[in-house]
């Protein structure tokens, strides 16, 4: 049995708590990936009554976070603090990083490397970056580079498969081949949703609404893997789409 995470933002305090608590007590799932938004510290003693496992993403370059660029290594480095904060006392087992957009994976490697986070997971991402952030090409997007960032970081690695796809739409590679590419990298989580095969940006689709081969991905991942489900909210405060998304999953 895989263990399945819901996917929450720190501003999340008065939403989906009680539905969370719900479909974690029914086995629905197994942990919250919780993504921090900078400067909500004031969310923590919230989300330490929430009872449920949290692990930790890093912000990333929606708001502002960029490990490729030299420029923003000071603010980089106050966003990561914040984000060591909640990891500590959440009792976080992995922080997820992206690595940055335009720059270079040499200043990826270093300023990461410079956090010395033992929870550290790197994530690959899709080649083009999505048009609001304003970038030529994101960095992580190819085999090549997420290898670098484990070896010259020694973090671990967090297999994103719609974003492995997209890549590979705009490399015009593969697919498959790539995705059990990155699989070989032993990814100690995995990101999952749906999205049109063909496509060269990440939508966030619940299952169903687009045309992956979820069944053929679930082969290449394997049995008794975290596998966080990032499909978008359709609601402020229920879980229903979630719940649907995990079953699904689950055939």
């Amino acid at each position: 049995m895989h263990e399945f995470g819901l996917k929450l933002w720190s501003n999340n305090t008065d939403r989906y708590f009680d539905e969370a608590r719900r479909l974690h007590s029914a086995g629905v799932f197994s942990y919250v990936e919780l993504y921090v938004i900078p400067d909500t510290a004031e969310t923590l003693p919230k989300w330490k009554t929430l009872g449920i496992p949290l692990n930790l993403h890093c912000p990333h370059s929606f708001h502002g976070f960029n490990l490729a660029a030299r420029e923003k290594e000071k603010f980089n480095r106050g966003v990561y603090d914040q984000v060591r904060r909640f990891a500590d006392e959440l009792r976080s087992e992995y922080i997820v990083f992206h690595c940055g957009v335009d720059g270079d994976i040499e200043e990826t490697a270093r300023q990461l490397r410079a956090f010395d986070e033992p929870r550290a997971i790197i994530e690959n991402k899709p080649y083009k970056p999505r048009p609001e952030v304003h970038a030529l090409q994101c960095r992580g997007a190819t085999v090549e580079e997420i290898k670098y960032i484990l070896d010259e970081v020694g973090c671990g690695f967090c297999l994103d498969v719609g974003h492995a796809i997209c890549s590979a739409n705009s490399q015009k590679i593969d697919r498959w081949k790539y995705i059990e590419e990155f699989n070989k990298l032993q990814p100690k989580v995995y990101h999952l949703t749906d999205n049109s095969v063909e496509n060269e940006f990440d939508q966030h689709l619940h299952f169903g609404d687009g045309n992956f081969d979820v069944g053929r991905i679930l082969s290449i991942i394997g049995d008794g893997k975290k596998i966080t489900v990032e499909t978008k909210k359709n609601s402020e405060t229920g879980l229903g789409d979630f719940e649907g998304d995990v079953q699904h999953l689950c055939g």
